[in-house]
């Protein structure tokens, strides 16, 4: 059985943690701000932690290579 490739668009995506856990930019930054204060940009602007477990263990899998 060949061995799993490595999505790439996600390795680009999703940076790994030296403790292993994956941080991801924010949804929804890409354009019509607008509509948004600017307390919310600015909270918009920071990376945070993926802490949902089953969207863990799937990026994992299609990461196979860096986490």
């Amino acid at each position: 059985m060949p061995k799993m490739k490595t999505k790439k668009t996600l390795t680009k995506r999703i940076r790994v943690t030296k403790n292993g856990k994956l941080m991801k930019k924010q949804s929804r930054t890409g354009h019509l701000k607008r509509k948004m204060d600017s307390s919310r940009k600015y909270r918009k602007r920071k990376t945070v932690i993926q802490e949902n477990k089953g969207h863990i263990r799937i990026l994992r899998k299609l990461l196979n290579k860096f986490a």
